[in-house]
């Protein structure tokens, strides 16, 4: 006799929130993998070559999904505006990856949570919004949060410390332009002017300090592309499961991350005001994300 198979049960699918921030810890863990390889690179090769290596390989990663959206993803009506926003990307990588190759993971990590600080300077002077008092005083309860982690007077200045802020600064003028462009470009459109543009900027300064890898810096520098190809998919992913304020404090797990890493592997124990610093940046950060979104609802 014949028993009648039970239909399979449907698979459940997981709430949007739940999923965003599946993803965006797992573009926090690819990140978060990010500045080791660096420094492993760095052991043979000058940061700016591998500021470049890592732009082509990306390109190569991204390049079939460019290709299948033709040549007009290269069309754009605001030529200058998105040359700055690859310029800024590119500044904004060479500086990231320098800092990653000299100065502590966690610590490097830290610092680059200043972007978003930057970026509500930047939306209040550059797209003209409107900023209200309490988002002003919470942006500069996160700058003396970088101060916590600076500890200026403690002991010489650390001007390389200079390094990762100047990355936070670029990444934020990159996604403040982006903001602006997002409202008549797709975002194939945006990530193909930044893709390009890396690895033509990045080419410059790479030129004067060449030197090529042998095998297994081949093969670093390909799991570095795949790794940032990796960590951009699961972030575009997550923000379109989920509202943006929802799934951005799952970002700052990377320092976590991070930190595991740069223990383990080099030996790098962060100092307690390090987490102390990252903690006001972070709430800070959380702060006016969710301020922001709630006006957004307003309106």
């Amino acid at each position: 006799m014949n028993v009648p198979t039970p239909a399979a049960a449907p698979v459940p699918r997981l709430p949007p929130s739940l999923r965003g921030a599946l993803w965006m810890l797992g573009s926090a863990a690819c990140f978060g993998v990010h500045g080791p390889i660096v420094r492993v690179l760095s052991y043979q090769l000058d940061p700016m070559v591998i500021s470049f290596g890592r732009s082509v390989i990306l390109l190569l990663v991204l390049s079939p999904f460019l290709m299948r959206a033709g040549r007009h993803s290269l069309a754009t009506s605001q030529p200058l505006l998105m040359a700055l926003r690859g310029t800024a990307s590119a500044a904004g990588l060479l500086l990231l990856i320098y800092a990653q190759a000299h100065m502590p993971l966690a610590r490097v990590t830290a610092l680059t949570f200043t972007a978003p600080l930057f970026a509500t300077v930047g939306a209040a002077l550059i797209l003209r919004e409107t900023v209200g008092f309490s988002r002003w005083a919470a942006t500069l309860v996160g700058f003396a949060g970088t101060l916590v982690i600076l500890r200026p007077g403690a002991d010489s200045v650390e001007w390389l410390a200079l390094a990762p802020l100047g990355a936070a600064f670029f990444v934020a003028i990159s996604n403040v332009t982006a903001k602006s462009l997002s409202a008549s470009h797709g975002p194939t459109t945006l990530v193909a002017w930044v893709a390009i543009s890396s690895v033509i900027l990045t080419a410059i300064p790479a030129a004067f300090v060449w030197d090529w890898p042998d095998a297994a810096g081949w093969a670093w520098l390909v799991a570095l592309g795949c790794v940032t190809a990796g960590a951009h998919q699961c972030l575009v992913r997550s923000l379109a499961a989920a509202d943006a304020s929802a799934v951005m404090p799952y970002d700052y797990t990377r320092l976590l991350f991070t930190a595991a890493l740069g223990w383990y592997a080099f030996g790098e124990v962060p100092a307690l005001t390090l987490w102390i610093g990252a903690g006001i940046i972070i709430a800070v950060t959380i702060y006016n994300a969710r301020s922001e979104s709630r006006a957004a609802r307003r309106v």
